[in-house]
């Protein structure tokens, strides 16, 4: 069942890049090179910020209008401006996942583990599955078929990615079939996609999907090595585990001419509340430094707990989602969605509409034929 799913997705693609080569590895290295001779400078990057890929939530209704407002304002180009492959991002977030996972699974024998952590840790194998798919889904050059954007963020990259993303944000990563089908329709009763963008919905959802686990997985293993670093600290300001209490103003003087992250704070006014009077100073010494920050005490616990409230169900949201994009008859999908089959149309039983969906069919078959012969 799982290779019939998939097979009209990689049949397609196959269709497309069976007679491009087999690409050049090296041209994204040579991007900022190109920028320099042109006399022009790269443009901002969608992966400038570890920041999550979640906006407001919006009801099935709000986020269809929001599909026809991106499809609005979505400009395409036919001269896009190079940019950094796809295939060498994943391979990236490939690394830092592994590493997350063997760094949370390390901290995990130790201490305690959030639940975005726990999320991480027991479906690591569902995330290599879908590593595996995106790249078996990804041959060379496939991408380069698609129509690209014209501006920012993401300038020189396919419309159907920013599509992907703006759903993902917006849906806080949770995949439903028929709200993605809503979308899809909504945004092309504004500007229809073409027939390689819809097969190309799967696999920018996964790439977007599992950039934003990338993202949690990041800031899961700098809160805990923040909270690592403060329970040394605060040890020593207390004596206790092995430490014999030390001055204030020795442990904390690296502390002062730099912000303090907001996990190391929340750790310290956790660690030390309610604690020996003699580490009061401690906490005036904090209290004064979140104050120059523009914050306090309760207020960054407050946020603390927010984000890492939302961290925990985003990473849920993404764990459930990657299942159920494995799951989804992609073909059927497809052509829910697909302007050349819809059969609800007034003119579906026009010759134009049969013959379109003749040739629509033998593409998939010729494709289906190319999948089987295509390279690894």
């Amino acid at each position: 069942m799982q290779l019939h799913r998939k097979s009209g997705i990689r049949a397609y693609q196959a269709s497309l890049t069976a007679e491009i080569p087999r690409s050049h590895g090296r041209k994204a290295n040579l991007i900022p090179s190109i920028f320099r001779v042109l006399g022009r400078h790269p443009t901002a990057s969608p992966w400038d910020t570890e920041d999550s890929i979640r906006e407001e939530l919006f009801s099935i209704e709000r986020l269809e209008g929001h599909a026809e407002s991106l499809a609005t304002a979505q400009q395409i180009t036919a001269s896009p401006l190079p940019r950094r492959s796809l295939a060498v991002r994943l391979k990236d977030n490939e690394a830092v996942l592994l590493e997350a996972y063997r760094a949370i699974g390390s901290a995990g024998k130790r201490h305690t583990v959030t639940p975005a952590a726990e999320w991480l840790l027991d479906n690591y194998h569902v995330v290599e599955e879908q590593i595996r798919e995106i790249r078996d889904d990804l041959p060379p050059g496939y991408y380069r078929q698609l129509p690209k954007l014209a501006d920012e963020p993401f300038a020189g990259y396919p419309r159907v990615f920013g599509v992907a993303w703006a759903f993902v944000a917006h849906t806080d990563s949770r995949f439903d079939p028929d709200m993605l089908r809503r979308f899809v329709r909504a945004y092309q009763r504004v500007q229809p996609l073409t027939i390689g963008e819809l097969w190309a919905v799967a696999i920018s959802l996964r790439i977007v999907l599992v950039e934003n686990l990338r993202r949690a997985a990041k800031r899961i293993v700098s809160s805990r090595a923040a909270r690592r670093e403060t329970d040394t600290l605060a040890d020593r300001l207390l004596g206790v585990n092995g430490h014999a209490a030390e001055p204030v103003a020795l442990v904390l003087e690296r502390y002062e001419q730099t912000p303090l992250p907001e996990a190391f704070a929340v750790q310290l006014v956790q660690r030390l509340r309610d604690q020996d009077p003699n580490v009061v100073p401690a906490l005036m010494w904090l209290e004064r430094r979140l104050t120059a920050q523009g914050t306090t005490a309760d207020e960054i616990v407050r946020d603390q707990h927010q984000r890492q409230g939302a961290t925990n169900v985003t990473t849920r949201n993404i764990i459930t989602s990657m299942r159920l994009v494995s799951d989804v008859d992609w073909t059927e999908l497809v052509e829910s969605v697909s302007l050349v089959d819809d059969c609800c149309s007034p003119a579906a039983t026009s010759p134009a509409w049969i013959f379109r969906r003749v040739i629509s069919t033998a593409a998939r078959s010729r494709g289906s034929h190319a999948a089987r012969n295509l390279p690894n």
